[in-house]
């Protein structure tokens, strides 16, 4: 994700990082260019260690923004960024139409995502972990959406599939507008 963005220019540009979790992918971006990111978190319990990475990192605090905030349920809270960025989030989100659908509405330039490939072997993982999640009584549940419906999301608000990378478990989505 960060090559890609990277290679796609990210000097002096704002950052949109949706379940950034502690922060770490654009604080590289940070520390490689970009001028400000905003992370949107579901969950306060990431703060801590963010704050522990901003400083080890280097990363003037006025940088960066945490915010707790569902982008999907109330995306017009949320301004805009030069690259938006969702690793390892839309699976963990039952309608990924709402969530890509604001998410790619707010990338001015680029978004990236990732997520399991969508095969027999993911789709049993998936279904076993939410089966044990399921007895344990954990609401979380897990998603392998399909692809080809979450780019179209990507291509109705008007970005291109300029990067793709299939990887083992996990595929990075690049888009462009």
């Amino acid at each position: 994700m960060v090559s890609f963005l990277q290679r796609a220019g990210i000097e002096n540009a704002t950052v949109l990082e949706i379940g950034g979790g502690v922060g770490e992918i654009h604080l590289e971006l940070l520390k490689r260019g970009a001028a400000t990111a905003v992370n949107l978190e579901l969950s306060p319990a990431y703060d801590a260690e963010a704050q522990r990475l901003i400083r080890e990192a280097g990363v003037d605090r006025a940088r960066v923004e945490r915010r707790l905030h569902d982008i999907a349920t109330a995306p017009e809270a949320v301004g805009s960024a030069d690259v938006v960025l969702l690793h390892r989030v839309v699976c963990c989100y039952p309608d990924y139409e709402r969530l890509l659908g604001a998410a790619s509405a707010r990338a001015g330039r680029l978004l990236v995502f990732s997520h399991p490939r969508r095969n027999f072997l993911s789709r049993a993982l998936v279904a076993s972990e939410n089966a044990v999640m399921r007895v344990r009584g954990k609401e979380f549940r897990a998603f392998v959406h399909p692809p080809p419906a979450m780019l179209e999301v990507c291509r109705a608000q008007g970005l291109s599939l300029a990067y793709a990378h299939a990887g083992a478990i996990w595929q990075v989505e690049g888009l462009s507008r």
